[in-house]
């Protein structure tokens, strides 16, 4: 299994056992995007899955995808974002990393709302 098309098939067919696209149209599922399938194979698959992420995307794109849509998620994933941190990214705290990280992301999520809703007064 080292072509990218085969990893990338193969993460699409275990997250299919795994029925994480129970609300998606059979043929949109092959063409998901790396931000997608970063998270769902993060939260829903094991070790050996997560694995081969590395093997189909460059290191700092999956890093950087993860802090984006799993870390992004705060408390609900935040023993498994420890972990990852940890295991995958060789974070020395990672306790204060994936807190920091969680309000990153929440403090640019607000920031483009609050740019957003300041254009629409200005319209």
């Amino acid at each position: 299994m080292n072509q990218v098309t085969d990893i990338r098939e193969y993460l699409i067919d275990k997250l299919k056992e795994e029925h994480c696209f129970w609300s998606y149209d059979n043929d949109s599922i092959n063409d998901i995007p790396d931000e997608m399938l970063v998270e769902l194979v993060m939260i829903h698959l094991d070790l050996p899955e997560i694995n081969l992420l590395f093997k189909l995307l460059p290191f700092q794109k999956v890093k950087r995808l993860w802090i984006e849509n799993v870390v992004a998620q705060g408390e609900r994933y935040y023993t498994l974002n420890f972990f990852l941190a940890w295991y995958y990214f060789d974070v020395k705290r990672p306790h204060s990393y994936v807190k920091a990280m969680a309000t990153r992301q929440l403090n640019k999520k607000m920031g483009i709302k609050r740019d957003m809703m300041a254009k629409k007064q200005n319209m």
